[in-house]
Order: structure tokens, then C-alpha cells, then sequence
């Protein structure tokens, strides 16, 4: 006896499909027809049992088939076997008869060692549920809902869906269980609930559609997702109320043509007066009464229409039916078909192809249904999570300075390599602009240049100017070989300014420093010793004055050489223990400042310490000898080139410490050429001006009188 495997529902559940499901009893009747060859080949007689409501009637029916007469594994026996409904699975699983169904879809019935014998032609549960996670992950959505059935199969769908939805990080906004009592209240979750992507799933049932029928106002503008198992109810649900369900989907098997399925268009009762299954399609789809009183009751409870009595001339009257445009009875067909084929041909059935057929799919409203708690975080944002909420439900934040993410939905921001800085929007890094004082993206590096070359032919001009009138009274008087050595310095000095303009490498960063410092200091000092030597001068040409020994050439010369040696000491050992380099700034967005690490800091600031020390001490012996008399008035020179140099000084270190990067250039370059033109011009342009206009000045009156230089003093031994 070979047991196959109806899987037609009861008929208090068949009133509530559609026409074209219905004809799957029509299916099954007209494949088992055509296997009469098997028949006869094999001795196999194809039993057909429907049974109208419960599983009682198909226990009795399995009782009465095992008792009479034995299960075989095999082929070539005799005996009726059962086709029963949906009960009839675990009871023919368990003596091993062949069962081939087209209906079930519980995963228990995959396991081999339990059900050995059991096959199937739709996919299972487990297989669904792997799809309609691919599909909301497709369509971006994890916050959804889900309404099952309050059974044991709408349990155990919801628990395979929650697994599968925890593992892939799909949160669940609300669950509803429906049953028998509460079919008619429609739940405050599903009320205020903020998804628009609803999964259903559980035993498709005449109370279950009722709910969905109240529900209508809510579900019309949801996304319902429905299983292959409610492939039937599309009408249903396509149609909720009075307005279509919200572009719902549907699973469903791929339609093929049946063979011989033109013979099925037409439903004549009358041509199979003993099928019990053609008996209820044709009183559901014609709404006529056939005189059976559990029908009769039953039927018109659960279905909608009316029905009637009707005459033996309607009940011969054929019905069409349309089949080709669903899937059901070709799963039937297939199931029937197989069995036969299989009793002749052993194979297996080759189940591998894959259907790929991809639709664009638009709503009806023009608006893409709702299905995240939060929207897709862009790239640029990372997810943080709103505490106390799903896991789907997160605020986005924009990456941190630094960082970038460049797909939707990060968990984490990644930081930009390090030569590299993310953009506006933060979702990719471009290099880092480089940042240094050059000519070619700073104006005022060309202004310096100008003013620092300028300044150094005025410093050539005056030199030249010193060396045509090398024997006049007023140089003379002013020490010519001190007032070459300070303007030379002095060119060199302004010259230096060239060394902070470009791109810094190590050796302009070890010379910028180092040779700006030391070339100040012979400045100073030559400034100093000037004004050493007009104190002296002073002092001497009193009477027996001890400071006649102090007259000399040496003395300046030993001021400018002695204060001069301790910078150069200081910049030999700079240079020596830690000297300045190159470094790469990257503190600051978008951008790597290329500038001079100073190295010691210490002897950074020893060098503008000794220089403003040298500064201070001309500074104060020349405005002590300010009030001498006008014949002596070169200290006052003196006391505003260094009152200039200090002021300029004083206000550039701190602006040079508050600066960063080229900024830090320019300020000292500005305190270069500002201090070393102010030198210039309060101290050699009265001189030079004097040279060139008044030339006869020549005596020693005219120059007493003049004031410049120093009284004579005559050294006797």
C-alpha cells in the first residue's frame, strides 16, 4: 500500500478560497485519472478519500486502511491506500508509506531519521523564512511586524522568524498572535505602530481572515509580506476593505502549463457523481445546495454569497474555470505525477533551477513603504543607539574630525591615513594640503623679498658712501672699520630673510636661526661699542681722567668680539646636541603645516635672551649720555635705533609664540626687516645725508659744531 499525500484543506477552510484555488481538487482528481497505465503496470488502485471537517474522519479512515490490509515499502501489491488531508501526515510518516506532498510545510517533516519516507514539492518553512530575510534586507528594511496565527504552526513560524531576524539584526516592532477569541479586536500595537511592513505568517483560517478584515483601515496602508502557504489568499488580501493592500508581497511557487489542464476548464458534477472533492468545489463556486445537510449547514455559515436549491438542469450545466494563472494545482499535479513516474523510474527529483525574475515594484501612492525604525545612516555617520530602544532604532552622528566611513549603516568611523583628511561630507579622504611660506600661495613672501633686497642695496649704497669719503671728518668720527662691520652685519642680517621663504628642509632650518642670531648680535655689539666709545670719549677729555687709557682702537673691537663669541658659542653647541629640523604639523584639519622644529627650545631662547640683553645695555648707556652736549649727540641716534629695535622685539615674541605654522615666518621676518631698517635709518641716514648735502663740512670746527662723533682726545704718555 503506497500512501500519497493530499493536501487539500477541510471544507470549512476550502468555502474561504478563491475560485482558482479551489480547482485543486479538479487537479488531483483528473492526475490520479491519468495514471491508469501505472495501474495497470503495477497493480496499484489510487484511492481518493476527502474528508469534510476534522481530523477524526481521517483517523478512522487511516484506522480502517492499516487494519485492512499490509503497508509495503515496494511496489507490486494490491490494496487501497489513503489520501488523506493534512492529520494524516505524522500517522502515514510513522508505518513508512511513501507520502509526496504538496502542501506541507512544516520543517519537521524534513528530518530524515523521523519521516524517511516523506517528500514534498513546496519548500518549507525554514526556506521561506530564509527568503523573506533576503528580501527585507534587500529592500533595507529592519523594523517590521508580524501577525501569526495562535497555534502550534503560527508559534513555530514566529520563533524561526525571530531567530533569523536576530541574526540578521532585523528588530520586531510588535507581534500579534491571532486566535478564535480575539480575532475581532484590533491591538493598540498595531494601532500606533510606526513600521509599514508587515509580515504575515501562521495557519491561514476563517478567523484570521476576519481579523484582517477588521484590521482594514490600518493593514490598506501597511506592506503585508505573505508566505507561500497564503499564495491563495492574494484576493483576499490584495483587496482588504475597500481599498488595495499597500503593494503587498507575495511568495509563490513558478506556474508551469499543465499537461491535458484544457479538460479542467470545465466542471460538470454530473460526469463524477461519487467525487466528494468535485462535489464541494462545484456547490462552492455555483452557491447551489446539493442535498447534503452537513454541507448544506456548514458551507453557507463560513462562505460568503448566498446560496439556493438548485434544479438537476443547473447541476448538469457545465462551469468554467480558469487554472493557468496559479500555482497550486500545478504543485498538485506535480506530486501525483512524480509518484507515477517514479514507480517506473527511479530517480530523484532534480530541484536545482532557480527562478529569476526580478520586477520593479511601485507603490500605489507614489511612496516607498516605511520599513526602518531609523533611516539608513549616509556615509559620513556612524550609528549610535537610542538607549532603552531596539537595536534598529539609532540616531546618526557625523564622524569625528579625522575619521570617514564610506557605506551606509557604520557601526564606526575610520581615521584618514595620516597624510590624508577626510571631506566635508566625511565619506572619503583626499591628501592633506601642504602648508609653508612660498612665493607661489603668498603675495607678502614676494613683498619681503622686495623690502629685504631694498633694504640691502641701501645698506650697499651707504657703504659705498663710506668708502668715497673714507677720510672725511664726520666718518672718521664715527669709527670707520666699527660703522663697516655694523653695516655689513647689518646686509647680511636682512639678507637672512630669505632663508624662512620656501619650502623648509633641514639646513635651512639649522641656518635660519642660527645665522639670523649670530649677525644680530654683531649688530648690537657694534652698537653697543659706539656707545661705549662716546661714554669714554666723554669722560676722557676731563683733565687727568683715568678713562684716557680706555681710548683706543682696540676697546671697540674687543666689545664687538667678546659679545659676539658667546652667540656663536651658544648656536656651535645648538647646532651640536640638537639642532632644528624638518616637521610635518598635522594638528590641524585639512592641512600639513611643513615648518622648523627648533630642536633645544633652551638654546632657542638663549639666543633672543643674550640678544635682548645686548639690546637693554645700549639701550641704557645711550639714553644715559642723551644730554650730553649737541657736539656729542650721536647717543641719541643711538637711543632711538635701539628704542625701535626693542619695541619691534618686544611685540614680535609673543605674537611669534601665539602663531603657527607660516604665520610664525612672517612674524619674524617682519621683526627682522623692521629692526634692521630701523638701525638703518635712525642711525646712518643722518650721516649719509649730511656727507652728500654738506660736503664742505670738512673742519674740525664744522664738525664740533655739527655734532657728530667725539671730541678729540690726545693720549700723553
Amino acid at each position: 500500500m503506497l500512501g500519497v499525500l493530499q493536501s487539500l484543506l477541510a471544507c470549512d477552510w476550502l468555502c474561504f478560497w478563491p475560485p482558482k484555488i479551489k480547482t485543486a481538487g479538479e487537479i488531483f482528481v483528473r492526475a490520479t485519472s491519468s495514471c491508469e497505465y501505472a495501474n495497470a503496470r503495477t497493480n496499484i488502485k489510487l484511492g481518493r478519500v476527502c474528508s469534510l471537517i476534522s481530523t477524526e474522519v481521517a483517523f478512522q479512515a487511516l484506522k480502517s486502511a492499516l487494519c485492512g490490509s499490509p503497508i509495503l515499502i515496494m511496489p507490486n501489491f494490491k490494496g487501497e491506500f489513503i489520501v488523506q488531508t493534512e492529520p494524516s501526515d505524522v500517522g502515514l510518516g510513522v508505518v513508512l508509506s511513501q507520502e509526496i506532498s504538496y502542501g506541507a510545510r512544516d520543517p519537521l517533516l524534513s528530518d530524515k531519521r523521523l519521516f524517511p519516507n516523506f517528500f514534498r514539492t513546496v519548500p518549507d518553512d525554514k526556506i521561506q523564512i530564509s527568503a523573506i530575510v533576503k528580501l527585507l534586507e534587500r529592500l533595507g528594511w529592519d523594523w517590521v511586524g508580524i501577525i501569526t496565527s495562535d497555534d502550534d504552526s503560527g508559534r513555530q513560524e514566529l520563533q524561526l522568524l525571530l531567530k533569523e531576524f536576530t541574526d540578521h539584526q532585523i528588530c520586531v516592532e510588535f507581534r500579534i498572535l491571532v486566535s478564535m477569541e480575539n480575532y475581532k479586536d484590533v491591538p493598540p500595537a498595531l494601532q500606533t505602530s510606526s513600521t509599514d511592513v508587515i509580515i504575515i505568517c501562521g495557519t491561514y483560517s476563517m478567523y484570521y481572515i476576519k481579523f484582517l478584515y477588521y484590521a482594514d483601515h490600518i493593514l490598506k496602508n501597511k506592506t503585508l509580506i505573505l508566505p507561500n502557504s497564503w499564495s491563495g489568499a492574494r484576493e483576499l488580501v490584495d483587496n482588504i476593505g475597500e481599498v488595495p493592500a499597500n503593494c503587498s508581497l507575495v511568495f509563490s511557487i513558478p506556474r508551469y502549463n499543465i499537461t491535458g489542464k484544457e479538460s479542467l476548464n470545465i466542471l460538470l458534477l454530473s460526469g463524477q457523481p461519487s467525487d466528494v472533492i468535485l462535489e464541494d468545489i462545484w456547490m462552492t463556486l455555483s452557491h447551489c445546495f446539493l442535498g447534503n445537510v452537513l454541507k448544506d449547514q456548514l458551507i453557507p455559515e463560513f462562505s460568503r454569497g448566498r446560496y439556493r436549491h438548485c434544479s438537476d438542469e443547473e447541476k448538469n450545466h457545465p462551469m468554467l474555470c480558469n487554472v493557468s494563472d496559479d500555482t497550486t494545482p500545478y504543485q498538485v499535479y506535480t506530486a501525483v505525477y512524480i509518484m507515477a513516474q517514479a514507480l517506473h523510474k527511479i530517480h530523484s527529483l532534480l530541484n536545482n533551477d532557480v527562478l529569476h525574475n526580478t520586477r520593479r515594484i511601485f507603490d500605489y501612492r507614489s511612496r516607498i513603504p516605511k520599513g526602518r525604525c531609523s533611516e539608513s545612516c549616509q556615509p559620513g555617520t556612524r550609528k549610535v543607539l537610542r538607549e532603552g530602544y531596539h537595536i534598529c532604532c539609532y540616531d546618526c552622528i557625523s564622524c569625528a574630525e579625522g575619521e570617514f566611513t564610506n557605506h551606509s549603516d557604520s557601526q564606526n568611523c575610520r581615521r584618514c591615513p595620516e597624510d590624508e583628511w577626510p571631506n566635508e561630507r566625511r565619506n572619503k579622504c583626499y591628501v592633506r594640503e601642504q602648508e609653508y611660506f612660498s612665493y607661489e600661495t603668498d603675495v607678502l613672501a614676494l613683498v619681503f623679498s622686495i623690502f629685504s633686497i631694498l633694504l640691502s642695496l641701501i645698506t650697499v649704497f651707504m657703504m659705498g658712501i663710506f668708502t668715497i669719503f673714507w677720510k672725511s671728518p664726520i666718518v672718521r668720527a664715527n669709527n670707520r672699520t666699527l660703522s663697516f662691520i655694523l653695516l655689513s652685519s647689518l646686509m647680511f642680517s636682512l639678507l637672512c630673510v630669505f632663508l624662512f621663504i620656501g619650502r623648509p628642509v633641514d639646513m635651512t632650518c639649522m641656518l635660519r636661526q642660527t645665522f639670523s642670531g649670530i649677525f644680530f648680535t654683531v649688530v648690537v655689539s657694534s652698537v653697543l661699542a659706539k656707545t661705549i666709545i662716546v661714554c669714554i670719549a666723554f669722560k676722557a677729555t676731563r683733565p687727568n681722567s683715568p678713562w684716557r687709557k680706555c681710548v683706543g682702537v682696540k676697546l671697540p673691537y674687543s666689545v664687538v668680539l667678546g659679545c659676539s663669541s658667546i652667540q656663536i658659542v651658544n648656536a656651535v653647541i645648538w647646532l651640536s646636541v640638537s639642532p632644528p629640523y624638518q616637521e610635518y604639523n598635522r594638528d590641524y584639519p585639512g592641512k600639513t603645516i611643513i615648518q622648523c622644529n627648533e630642536g633645544s627650545v633652551l638654546a632657542f631662547y638663549l639666543m633672543l635672551g643674550y640678544l635682548g640683553f645686548l639690546t637693554a645695555v645700549s639701550f641704557v648707556l645711550a639714553f644715559m649720555v642723551r644730554t650730553l652736549p649737541d657736539i656729542y649727540n650721536e647717543a641719541k641716534y643711538i637711543t632711538f635705533s635701539m628704542l625701535l629695535f626693542c619695541s619691534v622685539w618686544i611685540s614680535a615674541i609673543p605674537a611669534y609664540l601665539s602663531s603657527r605654522g607660516k604665520y610664525m615666518v612672517i612674524v619674524e621676518i617682519f621683526a627682522i626687516l623692521s629692526s634692521g631698517g630701523g638701525i638703518l635709518c635712525c642711525m646712518f641716514i643722518p650721516k649719509c645725508y649730511n656727507i652728500l648735502v654738506n660736503p664742505e663740512v670738512k673742519s674740525k670746527g664744522h664738525r664740533h659744531s655739527s655734532g657728530y662723533g667725539c671730541p678729540e682726545v690726545t693720549n700723553k704718555s
